[in-house]
């Protein structure tokens, strides 16, 4: 249990971390999204830049969403006390994932890297919302252990666009790789290295023994 609220406490965290500077940088910071457009290169259709700021605007906006209520339905005593609450959040966030991976699904084409890039993204947006639709086959079959294993999975990549930045820094400015390589080499990265985490997570916070609780 212990275990369970370290994690619990460092997620919040980070959680809040990522969403504080992520608000101010694209929201106040670099609004125009200057810094990251200026590493886009021989992209084969024209950017049209207002369409491509809100829905990039949506798309930062729906993935703050998408840790608040992970966060939120990760709560022990969310669920026991107000279980109707968990429920509908859980909605929410499942309707996040899905705006996260609509508006992605708009940019990728624009992607930083070019078509290796796109086709990483793309992947993306189909295991994430897949995970989600596993976690609700999961609950509505009453599998309750089976639903929080997907829901960590879920959860996990919520950080992918933190670790793409964090791993491209690395390369970049730690190893001198050109930032293209190094953005297109994290995405790819962040795919195997979260579900990797995820299921240590699984592991290490969830007794086997465990048995699904009979949803009322």
């Amino acid at each position: 249990m212990l275990k369970r609220k370290s994690l619990y406490t460092i997620l919040a965290l980070v959680s809040f971390g990522i969403i504080v500077y992520a608000s101010y940088f694209n929201f106040i910071h670099d609004p125009q999204a200057e810094a990251f457009l200026s590493h886009k290169e021989g992209l084969k259709r024209p950017l049209q830049l207002p369409l491509w700021l809100n829905v990039m605007y949506v798309h930062v906006v729906f993935a703050c969403v998408t840790l608040v209520s992970g966060l939120l339905n990760f709560s022990s005593q969310l669920l026991k006390s107000n279980r109707q609450l968990h429920r509908v959040n859980g909605y929410i966030y499942v309707v996040s994932v899905f705006m996260v991976a609509l508006t992605s699904g708009y940019m990728a084409p624009y992607s930083t890297g070019g078509k290796a890039s796109s086709i990483a993204f793309n992947m993306l947006n189909i295991i994430w919302p897949f995970m989600n639709g596993m976690a609700i086959i999961s609950i509505r079959k009453k599998r309750l252990l089976q639903h929080r294993k997907w829901m960590i999975r879920s959860f996990a990549y919520c950080f992918t666009n933190t670790l793409i930045h964090l791993i491209t820094y690395v390369m970049h400015k730690g190893f001198g790789f050109a930032y293209v390589s190094s953005y297109t080499i994290s995405i790819y990265c962040s795919l195997i290295i979260l579900p990797i985490l995820a299921e240590v997570v699984i592991r290490t916070t969830l007794p086997r023994s465990e048995q699904a609780v009979q949803m009322k």
